[in-house]
C-alpha cells in the first residue's frame, strides 16, 4: 500500500462507485458490496485491492492474484479467477490509473506557510531564505538547506546533510551525510504513460525514493520515485551533474555516475559499478557488481559482474576495440 506519509488514502469505497467514477463498467453483482481500499499491481494485490492486466504474458500472475477486482481487456477476461471481479475495458492500465488517482492522491504541499507547524526540525538545522517544508516532514540535526528549496509533506532527511538551493525533495526518505547540489529533483513522478481513448494518460507513481547514507547527487540531476516499489540509491554512491535515474531503479553501494548518464526504469545495478559520461542503460537491465561502463555507451542487455563494456550497443570492451580496429583498417 502506498506510504501514508506521501499519499492520501480515500478508501474504502465500493467497487461499483469507484468504477462508475472512473468510467468503467462493473456488471458483476458483487461490485455493489465489494469495498476497495487500494490500487496495486497484480503480484502485490491483497483482497481489498484493484489491479490490472494488459498483456497475456502476465496471465500466470493473474491466476495467482489475490485482488478483489482486475481491469482487463475482453480477450483476457476469461482468465480472471472466480475470486475476483473482472472490469472489462479496452484500456485497463489507464482505467486502473484513474482509480489509483482517486484512491491515493498525493498529499498537498503547503500553500499558506513556509514551514508547516507539523514539521519537525532537530537542533542546529540551518535554513536559508525561501525554504518550504511540508506537513510532518523531518529534518535531522546539523542539516543545511539552501535558498528556495522545497521539502514535501512526509519527507525525512537525516543528520549532517547539505541540501543546495532550488532543490525539490518529495516522496523520499534521505539518510545521513547526504549532499545534493543546486537544482536536484528527488521523488518526481517517473515516466509512466498508458494509452486511452483521450490519448496518452499519465500513470500514477505510488512509490518512494530511498537515498542511503553518504550519497552525493550533482547539480540538476533527477531521481524519480518508484511506480510501486522504491527507487533506491545505495550508500556512498556518487552521482555527477545532469544524471537521470528513472523509477524503480535499485543502485548498490559505492557506485559512480559521470555527467549526463541516463538509467532507465527498473534497472538493477550492483555495488561498485562505474559509468562514464553520457552512458545509457535500457529498462529492466541488470548490471552486475563492479561493472565498468564506458563513456557514451548504450547498455541494452544484462552485464555480468566485474566486466568492462563499451560501444553502442554495448559489448565487452575487448570485442568492441577489435571491431573499431577492423573498421579503421577498412576505411584506411
Amino acid at each position: 500500500m502506498p506510504d501514508r506519509r506521501f499519499f492520501e488514502h480515500t478508501g474504502p469505497v465500493s467497487l461499483a462507485d469507484l468504477a462508475r467514477a472512473c468510467g468503467v463498467a462493473a456488471d458483476d453483482p458483487r461490485a455493489a458490496d465489494l469495498m476497495i481500499a487500494t490500487a496495486s499491481p497484480l503480484a502485490e494485490a491483497e483482497a481489498d485491492a484493484v489491479a490490472f492486466i494488459n498483456d497475456k504474458k502476465y496471465v500466470p500472475a493473474l491466476k495467482e492474484t489475490r485482488a478483489a477486482a482486475v481491469c482487463v481487456p475482453a480477450k483476457l477476461a476469461a482468465e480472471v479467477p472466480a475470486t475476483a471481479v473482472a472490469l472489462v475495458t479496452e484500456e485497463p492500465q489507464a482505467a486502473w490509473g484513474r482509480m489509483a488517482n482517486r484512491l491515493h492522491p498525493p498529499r498537498r504541499r503547503p500553500t499558506d506557510q513556509f514551514i508547516h507547524p507539523d514539521a519537525r526540525l532537530e537542533e542546529d538545522v540551518d535554513l536559508a531564505p525561501g525554504v518550504v517544508i511540508g506537513a510532518e516532514a523531518r529534518i535531522g540535526r546539523g542539516t543545511r538547506i539552501g535558498a528556495n528549496t522545497v521539502i514535501g509533506p512526509g519527507v525525512a532527511i537525516g543528520r549532517d546533510c547539505d541540501i543546495g538551493p532550488n532543490v525539490a525533495i518529495e516522496f523520499a526518505l534521505v539518510g545521513d551525510r547526504v549532499r545534493m547540489l543546486a537544482g536536484v529533483v528527488i521523488g518526481g513522478a517517473g515516466f509512466g504513460v498508458a494509452g486511452s481513448s483521450q490519448g496518452a494518460q499519465d500513470v500514477p507513481q505510488l512509490g518512494r525514493v530511498i537515498v542511503q547514507d553518504g550519497v552525493t547527487i550533482g547539480a540538476n540531476s533527477c531521481v524519480d520515485r518508484g511506480a510501486w516499489a522504491d527507487t533506491v540509491i545505495g550508500e556512498n554512491t556518487k552521482i555527477d551533474n545532469l544524471v537521470q535515474i528513472a523509477h524503480n531503479v535499485v543502485i548498490g553501494r559505492n557506485c559512480m555516475f559521470a555527467a549526463q548518464t541516463g538509467i532507465s526504469g527498473s534497472v538493477t545495478i550492483g555495488d561498485g559499478a562505474l559509468f562514464g559520461g553520457r552512458a545509457g542503460v535500457a529498462d529492466h537491465v541488470n548490471v552486475g557488481a563492479g561493472v565498468r561502463v564506458g563513456a557514451a555507451t548504450g547498455v541494452m542487455r544484462d552485464v555480468p559482474p566485474g566486466e568492462t563494456w563499451a560501444g553502442m550497443p554495448a559489448k565487452p570492451i575487448r570485442q568492441w576495440l577489435r571491431e573499431i580496429a577492423w573498421l579503421a583498417k577498412q576505411s584506411g
